[in-house]
């Protein structure tokens, strides 16, 4: 077969492995039953969180719905997972939200096709793993300040007063407490019991009226003029996205027995799902955890699962009236139940009471979450993470004075056999530079590497300006035990050129400690030179070639 030809078969299998196939229902014979009940039961819970996330965004309960009808059957059709159930969500809501208020409603189906354009280009370039170098702490800690933000922009509709001005969620709650009129506090409250409030035909803001029908596709309209002030909010929705997502699908299957998940698959799916819902008029749409976990506890085993669509679109054509009359005010009870029931007391406990590292990340990424921006927290927390795991590596990094084996022999007093230990990278290498540094009457170094697990560049930099220092002071240094996987790296950083001779390369212990001895008596039998020649000593290491 020619270049072209195998390029072009890869290509196809590449390509048919992030869509669907029949393989996909192979279950659904089985599984019919329970993926029914649990499509209406998650249509259920799906239809007053659409419409309160579509309000919350300011986008309006329509759009949520839509969302929810339209992404939900995309992603589950294209998605990489079997049971996410896709939607509208929390997260997605307090980014978009601030766009919504700066740009229009209408910004929200344009930022719908501009981050799932981005979302399937992170599937296709295969990006989908990426997530599982998300730390625990981080994701808890993220999703912990999206509960507090969730919480916090349900304030001012709770107390019927009207938002802040401040984007800050926290700051516009407490003002939204300077304008509120206290004489109608009281009525909010009594909206848990929403039936009684509508007999009474109290004078609440509701949700208003909302279409009888799908809205028929289209391409939304964008002014060129706004594109570029809307390519950051695409891009952190798209972030977004993608992360809630996997995170999602990784939790659905923690708790299914459905099988794993394609991750790269499931970017692709999620990206469709937005782009249909921008064009049917909807807002960005992510995996939605919440909802994908009840849908598993319901019994839903399989993507017919996504049944759910079809009872919101029985909302849409049967029961828009019933459903406009809703009070606003019931519906961030809703959002602030769902942000509650987000923050899972033992889960916190857990992770405060692990490590101080580990509790560390875990508040300073919520705190950041709430304060700053989302995924500006996920970035900090895991450059938090990545630091204290390189410090606990380091610390477990090690440099060891050894005696020499075998019966002591006159002169082994002049030779230095060190072990290096663990991990040896910029936060070790120093310190073991140091530590050799502080030997003294020596003749010979040896350097025993066979124990060193992990080597970067910058530890091998280390080594090499460590031979060339004791080189020229007059300590001959032998180097024993580089391990094939750092030999390239060590040759290529000026370990070995810095030897005095390349016979000063051991693999055997013996050999390298019976080589410095021999060192020694030739250095006392010159008069305590140590600049004498190798005799004889051939290296047992083959050295790679470029």
């Amino acid at each position: 077969m020619s270049v072209l030809g195998t390029a072009a078969s890869a290509t196809g299998r590449y390509v048919r492995a992030l869509l669907p196939t029949w393989q996909d229902y192979r279950d659904v014979k089985r599984t019919w039953r329970g993926d029914l009940v649990a499509g209406l039961t998650v249509g259920i819970i799906a239809l007053p969180l659409a419409l309160a996330f579509g309000v919350s965004s300011g986008a309006g309960a329509e759009s949520g719905l839509i969302t929810a009808i339209v992404a939900g059957v995309i992603a589950a059709v294209f998605g990489g997972s079997n049971i996410q159930v896709s939607g509208p969500t929390g997260a997605m809501v307090v980014v978009l939200g601030p766009v919504v208020a700066s740009h229009g409603v209408g910004v929200a189906a344009v930022l719908s096709l501009m981050a799932g354009l981005l979302v399937i280009a992170a599937g296709a370039l295969k990006l989908g793993r990426a997530v599982t170098f998300i730390p625990w702490p981080v994701i808890e800690g993220f999703s912990l300040g999206i509960a507090v933000i969730i919480f916090l922009q349900q304030v001012h509709a709770a107390i019927g007063s009207p938002a802040g001005p401040s984007s800050h969620a926290f700051v516009a709650a407490v003002q939204s407490f300077g304008t509120v009129d206290w004489s109608t506090v009281m009525v909010p409250v009594a909206m848990v019991l929403l039936v009684a409030a509508n007999l009474a035909n109290l004078p609440l803001a509701r949700i208003g009226e909302l279409p009888s029908s799908l809205p028929a596709p289209m391409l939304p309209q964008l002014e060129l003029g706004q594109l570029g002030s809307l390519v950051g909010p695409a891009l952190t929705i798209a972030a977004l996205a993608a992360i809630e997502s996997l995170l999602s699908a990784r939790v659905a299957v923690s708790l299914s027995d459905t099988g794993p998940y394609d991750a790269d698959r499931e970017l692709v799916g999620q990206g469709l799902a937005s782009i249909a819902s921008g064009i049917f008029g909807g807002m960005p749409a992510t995996g939605a955890i919440a909802r994908t976990a009840v849908n598993i506890r319901s019994g839903g085993r399989t993507r017919l699962a996504a049944v759910h669509s079809i009872v919101l679109i029985g909302v849409v054509y049967l029961a828009t009236g019933v459903v406009s009359q809703i009070p606003l005010a019931a519906l961030s009870g809703v959002l602030m139940v769902t942000a509650a029931r987000m923050i899972s007391i033992a889960t916190v406990r857990s992770i405060i009471g692990s490590t101080g590292s580990d509790a560390t990340v875990f508040v300073i990424t919520a705190l950041v979450t709430v304060s700053v921006d989302l995924i500006v927290a996920v970035g900090i927390g895991i450059v938090l993470a990545a630091f204290f795991a390189l410090r606990t590596v380091s610390a477990s990094s090690g440099v060891h004075r050894e005696e020499l084996a075998g019966d002591p022999e006159p002169g082994d007093e002049r030779i230095a056999l060190f072990r290096l230990d663990g991990a040896l990278f910029f936060g070790a290498a120093e310190r073991m530079l140091e530590r050799v540094s502080q030997s003294s009457h020596i003749t010979v170094v040896i350097i025993r590497m066979s124990q060193l697990q992990i080597l970067d560049a910058t530890g091998a930099r280390v080594i090499t300006e460590m031979i060339q220092a004791l080189e020229r002071r007059g300590i001959t240094v032998l180097v024993k035990g580089i391990q094939p996987r750092h030999l390239k790296l060590v040759t290529r950083v000026g370990v070995i050129t810095s030897l005095r001779h390349r016979n000063h390369l051991f693999t055997d212990h013996d050999a390298a400690i019976e080589h410095a001895r021999s060192h020694v008596t030739r250095a006392a039998a010159a008069g305590g030179s140590t600049d004498v020649a190798d005799f004889g000593w051939t290296s047992t290491i083959r050295l790679p070639r470029d």
